[in-house]
């Protein structure tokens, strides 16, 4: 009940500032003098990238904190903490010179887990690690910071909350949170999506398939997670799902590098 009670005064201020919020007003962002350190030591994405595609991932940094508030819960934010949430935000859209996030006008950072139905940080059985806001929550996400955090350390891994909560803005920016991102697909690869989705999903519910179980839960959760996984391990991604990642790439409108895995990763 107390973490419900913190959530509704934070969503209640939150609103009053979207309600005077002057559309289309961009702030002036200043980034660290040590951003470019804390990019490459956390973000792997951004380290493989070339010179110009750097400065490009920069950019689109920027520009994102300049329409888009975080917010902590009880908890500090830091300057890495910005930066893995705009990174989070760039990685899937890097292929889209112009995109922003219309749908989304805050982050609330968490410091933990918490129940997805009171925003309770103390519940024994909390487990949600992030969620992107509906109805009155409109416009904004939650993300646990640890779990944000966990996502950039562990590089050889297939998780990244960040990225997934983004995914679904991505779904969501047709209207539809369904699993299907009609805004980067056109008729003909959205038939392909639909049946390779459901042909995957089948097979993560048959256990032939090395993708999370969590993706065959609905189609809602298909596409977070397949994008964590096209994102955070590529190499393995075309390896053992060649027809999926070649759609991803097709979606996502970026040729992932494919020789240049984290220090220490194999394809197992």
């Amino acid at each position: 009940m107390h973490g419900l009670i913190i959530f509704i005064v934070c969503a209640i201020l939150l609103a009053i500032l979207l309600f005077i919020k002057i559309p289309g007003l961009k702030r002036k962002i200043k980034l660290p003098s040590n951003f470019r350190n804390l990019l490459l030591q956390n973000v792997y994405y951004y380290r493989k990238l070339n010179k110009a595609d750097k400065i490009r991932f920069e950019e689109k940094i920027k520009d994102f904190l300049s329409y888009i508030k975080i917010h902590g819960v009880k908890t500090e934010v830091t300057d890495l903490d910005k930066l893995l949430v705009a990174s989070s935000a760039v990685i899937p859209v890097f292929g889209f010179p112009e995109w922003r996030y219309y749908n989304l006008h805050d982050v609330l950072l968490y410091p933990d887990t918490f129940d997805r139905d009171n925003f309770s940080i103390t519940d024994l059985d909390r487990n949600t690690l992030g969620m992107v806001g509906t109805g009155p929550l409109q416009r904004m996400m939650i993300l646990s910071k640890p779990a944000l955090r966990e996502g950039f350390m562990n590089e050889g891994g297939k998780h990244n909350t960040g990225i997934h909560e983004f995914a679904h803005l991505l779904d969501k920016a047709d209207g539809s949170t369904d699993g299907i991102p009609r805004q980067l697909l056109n008729e003909k690869s959205t038939s392909r999506w639909i049946s390779l989705m459901n042909k995957t999903m089948e097979e993560i519910k048959r256990g032939y398939s090395d993708i999370d179980a969590y993706a065959a839960t609905g189609s809602t959760e298909f596409f977070p997670v397949v994008a964590e996984y096209f994102f955070q391990r590529p190499d393995l991604f075309k390896e053992n799902h060649p027809e999926l990642f070649e759609l991803m790439e097709e979606i996502f409108q970026q040729q992932v590098t494919m020789h240049d895995k984290p220090n220490g990763v194999s394809n197992s």
